[in-house]
């Protein structure tokens, strides 16, 4: 069930696009997709081991309305953090999207 009320943040969907400069250069940027209210879900610094110490990575799970065509190549800022989406969740039917995101250094 979708509460609307809670989606009180505005993050915005970006997605990757290449542009042919007329010297032949491709140059690879991120342009808005969408600017949407969303309900953060979660915050949270994981720690884990990685083959060279000990690594944090920052997640967030943000809810939208249901957009089609959002894909995990996409990312989401939100508050001048860009955040990679691992996992898209669909909540009930064409009602409401869960984003997993984690942080872009």
């Amino acid at each position: 069930m979708l509460n609307i009320g809670n989606m009180d943040r505005r993050i915005t969907i970006d997605r990757q696009t290449e542009t042919v400069k007329p010297s032949g250069d491709v140059v690879k940027e991120w342009m808005p997709v969408a600017v949407v209210w969303a309900e953060v879900l979660q915050q949270s610094a994981t720690e884990f081991f990685t083959g060279y110490g000990e690594a944090e990575t920052g997640t967030m799970i943000f809810r939208v309305r249901y957009r089609p065509g959002i894909t995990t190549a996409d990312r989401v800022t939100y508050n001048g953090q860009s955040y990679g989406l691992k996992e898209i969740k669909e909540i009930g039917r064409f009602e409401a999207l869960e984003l997993r995101g984690e942080v872009i250094r």
